[in-house]
């Protein structure tokens, strides 16, 4: 039987494989102190893994496969970071604690899904999650949400951008998600006239870092959108970049200024940049839903269209009127935790379950046997 004490399941293709690979060095914190091992479902993404981190990978293609994994494992705590389908077959495993992580904190709609409830705990930020969980699901336990922070924002990968004299200001827009109601992206409606005002802020330089899915999109709109602002930027010149490859936390820090949709990066800024301005699109032309349902749009300026774009963002690099709002709202998203502590917490709460299943099923053998 392996020793491992925590696996992090993941079902997918490589497409999403990102969910994942932003937990890697966490999970690698995680194992100097409970053994852990990834538990892949296909090949491609197998492959794709292990050019990516030195904890074991074990590919179970199968459920039969996936069961006898499990029974020759002593594994006590499942890690979770999506809801794909195939996370039930996993969920079957009575004699583990199954724990979703997620892959980022944002205000989409399928942030609050049903599918918490089939995991035995849902790790998160902070207090606006739990609002969002507790506001959106019918006869939810909140007791089983644990406040972690957001571990990966504790990390400091490389840079990949050059230093630069210019003011940068980032476009991060995200996918147009799996179904209408989940459509967030800025892409397709307001995408080129945003790259186009930023290029016209003087002394400013446009960093364009699409979501990873942008680049894999069925949508024609979207891929129309996307190959015109990359021909948009590389025409601008070399002081202009597009970044379609690596980490957006690698580029966030030596950013002034971001423009984005409802989505996890608008609250790594919030996070990581919280001195700087930042711009919430809104495809959906609903102010009072955006402010309602996104509350990190209240310390923000929020664009239904990039009219006067260029104006406002040189006004806001030269006078932030939402600085204090911002401070505010980084609270309300992530508690008090500072760099550091939320990968503390994580370890933490999962060595916690660790060893409240080893109690648990105690309990349940020698109750099986009295």
């Amino acid at each position: 039987m392996q020793h491992l004490s925590v696996l992090a399941y993941f079902a997918d293709d490589p497409t999403r494989s990102y969910q994942l690979i932003q937990w890697l060095p966490v999970l690698e914190q995680l194992d100097q102190h409970h053994p852990v091992a990834i538990v892949a479902r296909d090949e491609r993404t197998v492959e794709v893994l292990r050019t990516r981190t030195y904890l074991p990978i074990e590919l179970v293609a199968t459920f039969p496969e996936l069961h006898e994994f499990y029974a020759q494992t002593d594994a006590k705590v499942v890690l979770y970071c999506n809801n794909s389908m195939l996370n039930f077959q996993s969920l079957l495993d009575a004699r583990k604690l199954h724990v979703h992580i997620n892959h980022g904190e944002s205000d989409k709609q399928s942030m609050a899904s049903n599918n918490a409830k089939a995991y035995d705990r849902v790790f998160v930020a902070g207090e606006a999650a739990v609002q969002r969980y507790a506001a959106e699901l019918l006869e939810l336990d909140t007791s089983r949400l644990v406040r972690i922070g957001r571990p990966q924002l504790d990390l400091r990968p490389p840079a990949l951008l050059e230093p630069s004299d210019r003011r940068t200001v980032l476009y991060a827009p995200t996918w147009e998600g799996d179904a209408e109601y989940n459509d967030y992206t800025s892409l397709d409606t307001l995408g080129i006239e945003i790259v186009r005002a930023v290029l016209a802020v003087p002394d400013a330089r446009l960093v364009y870092k699409p979501h990873p899915k942008i680049a894999t999109s069925q949508s024609p709109a979207i891929q129309t959108a996307h190959q015109a602002i990359l021909a948009i930027v590389e025409a601008a010149g070399p002081e202009h970049r597009s970044v379609t490859v690596g980490d957006i936390l690698a580029v966030i820090p030596d950013c002034d200024a971001m423009i984005t949709d409802v989505s996890s990066v608008g609250l790594d800024w919030l996070y990581l940049r919280t001195e700087k301005p930042i711009f919430i699109t809104d495809r959906h032309h609903d102010a009072d839903r955006l402010r309602r349902e996104v509350p990190v749009s209240r310390c923000a300026d929020v664009l239904d269209d990039a009219e006067d774009l260029t104006g406002l963002l040189t006004d806001r690099l030269a006078h932030d009127e939402h600085h204090l709002a911002r401070v505010a709202m980084r609270h309300h998203y992530f508690d008090d935790h500072q760099v550091g502590d939320s990968t503390a917490r994580f370890v933490e709460s999962v060595g916690a379950l660790v060893a409240l299943r080893d109690r648990l099923l105690g309990v349940a053998d020698e109750a099986i046997t009295a």
